[in-house]
């Protein structure tokens, strides 16, 4: 019985066996090489040797430069035959090969004659494989072919032309712009391609000429342009000049608008789409504007082709994020789409609709997902449940709906990534749904009854110590936590002893009950889990009284831990017993950073004091140890911050240095970090003069120079400065660096006896107020913040102007207050027009800082920011 035929799209693990090359060598083909030297050639079996050479250089077989030019050789006799497939084998093969430029010298008039065939093909390919192996000086002499061939008569030659113009525009682009006549004419051609490549072309000459880049755009959109092609790069390009030259601000219009509202009426449908993406994208798009792309993206929703489908909902569904009212008339179409065979057709128009759905849809649109979400994958499950995530915050009063839906796909199938998805929903909306909480933290609890990923039940335990307690019946969720104590791994069991802790500490009636299983964990077989629960009863007060717990012992459960694990780990390590108990507050409070940072020659380590200190030394250490080990310095108090090194030169120049800030409560002091670049020189008593004429709140009190500094060994000299204690003065100083410089016998490493007085300008340097603000983060933003009372306080608004982002606008504000962000609300979701940024440090003095940074998009690229701040 004859075996059915198996498709390659069943079994991707047969696919191998479909492979003609399977199991080639390159030696073997090398040899097979030889058919080139025949003196009957045979077309057929060199073409199959070509086509096997080719095949190893695209799966990145390397062949040696030996290899490499007897092949060239070999296939430059291929030449005599006058096979034309053949022929364009070994255009091929020569593109690919990449000879030398000795070697080019050998087929550069057998392809110049080609250029000039009667054959098209021939000349076309020819004009491809001279402009590959080209170089400058041989492009010269045949340039006038070049600009002959743009405007030949037959498209193949003129676009195989223009397609190197756009080649050669990278290497040799003062050639390429003397052929802008020529491409000009192209730009007029009736074929599609010639038009197509000629536009490209052109516009590569003109791009950085804004001026000509419009004038270009203003002849076109004219109506001389017929290739579909050109079209839709006529469109980017047009997208591009309004982007720059901005609305009437008379009339209130945009230029050239009129040309893309046009091109939605063209002939063509990828110039359709084209334009009305085009006009979704322009920066502060009005609904008038947008009626007409929306008009036609609606249209192609009911296409029979999936691309257009596709196109169009993907579209829609990015308007949908800054404009859903405008997407509301497509609503009925795409619903129609939940249904496509294409399910990421379906994805997108489900997202879409739960962006523009009003709350009355909302049940409808439920149930039409329930039967579709078994036949998706995760990822785009995830994308569906963040969706409805967003729909929920909108519509609060459906969240018993949108959380019934949540819990229930909860209980399905699926991967950690789209669990951690649903987990995180569930979580935030029991944050900002007051009336959700209960209902949400039960269907958590019912999740991690059966949870297979150990991550997802510690960070719901956790979770559920926080808000559990703060319900009005707290003791309904003590059997579900008890029950991992019972069922689960270590560190779960470990998560659920801390979060019993909690509820003992928060609700005093149900101390005696947690006492008791607390009690129980003492003979875990985990150490940890039993060291948690002697640590608990001791610090709650296990003898099993009903007394309300004390502030400290909530701050020591719930306060979050204000300084970093790393830095907490090594102070640990090197605590050594004694009488003196370990004191938390000693721990610096540093973000850990990299090792001290120096300038230095390539090839070369730095050593003496410039060097990285070795091991896992934090910066802050490292500095603090240097710092106090020059008796200049060591009445100055504690050491604060240290700054990361700001550059003071500019890269390869003589002399490198760049300046670490370190903090004190009532000094500063610069440490600068020179290095010598100049083999023949050696510098000495080297010394930065500092000119603090525009910092009037510091006085220069100490500066210690630099004895000696030879030939790329870094080193340091320092200078400092007093102000008032516990202020954050900050000001600009001027930096000039001075120093002896002596000539040095590079053969025998000997100096002068004499030398002579220099000095080299430096960068300037700023002192700002970021400089007395640690970065340190909290685990839990909200708890802080409400622990800090309203008193505490303090609002204002402030417009930052244009931006080129929102994103933009985030980054440049966190950099300029030298907060840490938090929960990960530095990233800005893509078309965002509303942002909130969690930051929080410590200010100079041991003052903790809580920030709260609102971001509103208003008007075009206008941003307001509204900050509030809890000290």
């Amino acid at each position: 019985m004859a075996q059915p035929l198996v498709k390659k799209d069943d079994d991707r693990d047969d696919e191998a066996e479909y492979s003609p090359f399977l199991g080639i060598e390159k030696g073997a083909v090398l040899q097979e090489a030889r058919v080139f030297n025949d003196p009957q050639l045979d077309v057929r079996r060199c073409s199959q040797v070509i086509t096997k050479l080719l095949y190893l250089l695209n799966q990145g077989e390397t062949f040696t430069k030996i290899e490499a030019t007897e092949v060239f050789f070999a296939v430059t006799k291929l030449f005599q035959a006058r096979d034309i497939g053949l022929r364009r084998m070994v255009y091929l093969i020569i593109k690919e090969l990449s000879p030398s430029a000795d070697e080019v010298i050998i087929v550069t008039s057998s392809l110049m004659r080609d250029m000039n065939s009667k054959t098209d093909m021939y000349r076309a390919n020819a004009i491809r494989v001279l402009c590959r192996i080209t170089d400058g000086t041989l492009l010269t002499q045949i340039e006038r072919y070049l600009k002959q061939a743009i405007v030949d008569k037959n498209p193949v030659v003129a676009s195989a032309a223009l397609v190197s113009g756009i080649h050669l525009l990278q290497t040799t682009p003062e050639i390429v712009k003397r052929w802008s006549n020529e491409v000009q004419e192209a730009v007029q051609s009736r074929a599609a391609l010639v038009q197509f490549h000629a536009l490209a072309l052109l516009h590569q000459i003109r791009q950085n000429d804004r001026l000509a880049v419009s004038k270009l755009v203003t002849s076109l959109t004219r109506g001389t342009v017929r290739s579909p092609l050109a079209q839709c790069l006529l469109i980017r390009y047009t997208s591009q000049v309004i982007r720059e030259s901005g609305t009437n601000s008379q009339t209130g219009d945009r230029p050239f608008y009129d040309f893309l509202e046009g091109c939605l009426r063209h002939k063509a449908e990828m110039v359709i789409f084209e334009a009305a993406r085009a006009i979704t994208e322009l920066n502060g798009v009005t609904t008038r504007e947008l009626t007409p792309a929306i008009t036609v993206l609606q249209l192609f929703l009911s296409s029979s082709k999936p691309v257009l489908r596709f196109a169009a909902v993907r579209t829609l569904n990015k308007v949908a994020m800054t404009h859903p009212m405008a997407v509301t008339n497509c609503n009925i179409d795409m619903e129609s789409l939940i249904s496509d065979q294409n399910r990421s057709i379906a994805t997108l128009a489900i997202t879409t609709l739960l962006k523009t759905g009003n709350e009355s849809s909302v049940d409808r649109l439920m149930k039409q997902i329930t039967n579709f979400m078994s036949d998706i994958a995760d990822e785009f499950k995830i994308v569906v449940v963040e969706a409805i995530r967003s729909l929920c915050l909108k519509f609060p009063l459906k969240y018993r709906a949108l959380m019934n839906f949540l819990s229930n796909i909860l209980r399905e199938e699926g991967g950690f990534e789209y669990k951690k998805a649903i987990v995180d929903s569930i979580v935030i909306l029991i944050r900002d749904i007051p009336d959700a909480k209960e209902s949400g933290l039960l269907h958590l609890c019912e999740f991690i009854e059966d949870c297979e990923f150990t991550y997802l039940s510690t960070q719901i335990l956790h979770f559920l110590g926080i808000e559990g307690p703060k319900t009005s019946d707290p003791s309904k969720y003590i059997r579900y936590i008890y029950n991992r104590v019972i069922l689960e791994n270590a560190t779960v069991r470990a998560s659920a002893v801390s979060t019993l802790a909690k509820f003992g500490a928060m609700v005093d009636s149900l101390k005696p009950r947690i006492f008791v299983l607390l009690r129980r964990c003492l003979f875990d077989s985990d150490d940890e889990v039993r060291d948690r629960a002697t640590l608990y009863l001791n610090t709650l007060g296990g003898d099993g009284s009903v007394v309300e717990t004390d502030e400290d012992v909530k701050d020591f459960l719930f306060g979050s831990l204000d300084v970093p694990l790393v830095n907490l780990e090594t102070s640990l390590k090197n605590y050594e017993p004694s009488e003196e108990s370990f004191d938390i507050s000693a721990v610096p409070k540093e973000v850990k950073a990299q090792p001290l940072a120096e300038k230095k020659a390539p090839g070369k380590k730095p050593t003496g004091l410039g060097a990285p200190p070795s091991g896992p030394t934090s910066t802050v250490d490292a500095y603090e140890k240097l710092l106090s080990s020059i008796p200049e310095f060591s009445n100055f108090g504690k050491l604060f911050k240290s700054s990361a090194p700001v550059e003071l030169t500019e890269a390869e120049t003589e002399y490198a240095v760049n300046v670490v800030k370190h903090i004190f409560d009532s000094h500063v002091v610069f440490q600068y970090n020179c290095t010598n670049t100049i083999p023949e020189q050696l510098l000495e008593n080297v010394t930065v003069s500092v000119d603090a004429s525009e910092a009037e709140e510091f006085s220069e009190v100490v500066s210690k120079p630099l004895r000696s500094l030879p030939y790329d060994s870094p080193g340091q000299t320092f200078v400092a400065f007093e102000k008032a204690e516990k202020v954050p003065a900050v000001g600009k100083f001027s930096n000039m660096l001075k120093f002896i410089v002596k000539e040095v016998d590079t053969t025998t490493g000997e100096a002068e006896d004499d030398g002579v007085e220099d000095e080299y300008q430096l960068e300037e340097l700023d002192v700002v107020a970021a400089d007395y603000i640690l970065k340190v983060g909290v685990s839990n933003f909200r708890n802080a913040w409400e622990s800090m009372g309203p008193d505490c306080e303090r609002v204002d608004e402030y417009g930052l102007g244009p931006r080129e982002s929102l994103a933009e606008a985030v980054s440049t504000v966190i950099n300029l207050l030298g907060l840490q962000p938090c929960e990960g609300t530095e990233v800005v979701p893509s078309n965002s027009r509303s942002h909130t940024c969690l930051l929080s440090g410590v200010f100079i003095g041991n003052v903790k800082v809580l920030v709260r940074l609102s971001f509103g998009v208003d008007g075009p690229k206008e941003v307001a920011m509204k900050l509030a701040c809890e000290i």
